[in-house]
């Protein structure tokens, strides 16, 4: 586990997520690594999929932002939480993410989260801060934190900043 919060320059860790499948089908491991080699890439976390702040407001802005996402030059968006992938699946699919282009991954056992240094105690599980960041190649090339305003990590700023 990393003591240290993410920086720009480093490279994101070899971890394997998992990704819901409709129906209910089993869960499909995903290597983060693998996944975004030689692309440029927008990651956002969440403290807990179906809350209120992140369904109404981080969420949604990234939702709205995929099409200016991809005119600079950013090829995926991935949605990252600490709940288990059917939950993701779910928030995904109900959401409009999903339908959106947003991949939905869980860090279910928090090994991407623990990772970047940016846990958050719970009484019930380890969450995620909530952060965004662009990676290009599984290089962080911009980073935003939640540490002064939920807001710096939702996709306007993100966008600004490309």
């Amino acid at each position: 586990m990393s003591s240290t919060e993410v920086n720009v320059g480093d490279k994101l860790p070899a971890v394997t997520l998992t990704e819901g499948q409709a129906d209910y089908e089993s869960p499909v491991e995903v290597e983060l690594l693998s996944l975004i080699a030689g692309k440029k890439v927008a990651i956002f976390a969440v403290p807990g999929a179906f809350t209120p702040g992140c369904s109404k407001s981080h969420l949604p802005s990234f939702i709205t932002a995929q099409d200016e996402l991809k005119a600079k030059g950013v090829e995926m968006t991935i949605c990252v939480a600490t709940n288990d992938a059917y939950v993701m699946e779910a928030w995904g699919r109900t959401s409009g993410g999903a339908d959106a282009g947003i991949r939905f991954l869980s860090d279910g056992n928090a090994e991407l989260t623990k990772a970047l240094g940016l846990t958050m105690g719970s009484d019930v599980f380890t969450r995620s801060k909530r952060y965004s960041l662009i990676a290009e190649d599984g290089v962080v090339t911009q980073y935003f934190s939640s540490a002064e305003e939920s807001s710096n990590t939702w996709a306007p700023n993100v966008l600004s900043a490309l």
